[in-house]
């Protein structure tokens, strides 16, 4: 049985990975739950790996894995995993994964950076199968992530990320954003006025402010597929 703190901590988990498809930070957690450090985030989330309903992902900073959730959770609300684990794969150019049942198909669009921004991307380098519950509806693409720069949101240098296509974005939101017409990369958005600033999950990152005419969203993250 879940005390009250840990319950908390598992739904608020549970909330931003269904609507970011990536896990909060550790200070995002300590700002939901209302706690003064984040060891107590740390003992709450050992607390919660020990019982079975998350899992730390080796290697990968503040990654973390919804693998089960309370009856009392699962009643009110379907459970439906946003990161989706896949075998390492070859050295083949495809890096094809199993086919899932009850899947799509969405094409690879290349690389986009988690970090310094890269060259737009409008190639097709793959494709790759996610659960239909994943995109639901509207336009769907992924990219290939390259750079640190989002660890601190559970995005690490080579995973895949799904994103719906969108033009709009709230604050907050984690967005593949077009800088100048030419160069793409992957941020948190935040929009005051006529200014856009486009935040890195990692410290060794500086924000970069743009004017509002001079990025253009291209889509909104809402999946991870992770490869070891």
């Amino acid at each position: 049985m879940l005390t009250k703190k840990q319950l908390d901590l598992l739904e608020f988990i549970h909330a931003r990975v269904q609507r970011d498809g990536v896990p909060p930070s550790f200070d995002e957690m300590k700002e939901a739950l209302d706690l003064r450090s984040k060891s107590g985030i740390h003992r709450l989330i050992t607390a919660l790996e020990e019982r079975g309903f998350i899992r730390r992902l080796a290697h990968r900073a503040r990654a973390l894995e919804i693998v089960k959730l309370p009856d009392a959770m699962q009643g009110k609300k379907g459970f439906t995993p946003r990161v989706i684990d896949g075998d390492k794969p070859d050295s083949t150019p495809a890096r094809a994964m199993p086919v899932m049942a009850g899947s799509i198909e969405l094409a690879v669009m290349g690389r986009i950076a988690a970090g310094v921004p890269i060259a737009a991307i409008s190639e097709v380098s793959h494709n790759v199968h996610v659960p239909q519950s994943m995109v639901g509806q509207g336009d769907h693409y992924a990219l290939e992530v390259k750079g640190d720069s989002m660890i601190e949101a559970g995005i690490n240098d080579g995973d895949v990320v799904v994103i719906r296509e969108t033009e709009v974005a709230d604050n907050g939101d984690i967005v593949v954003a077009l800088v100048e017409g030419q160069e793409a990369t992957l941020k948190r958005f935040r929009q005051n006025g006529n200014a856009i600033a486009l935040e890195a999950a990692n410290p060794a990152y500086e924000t970069r402010v743009f004017r509002d005419d001079q990025v253009k969203v291209q889509g909104r993250l809402v999946g991870l597929i992770r490869t070891y």
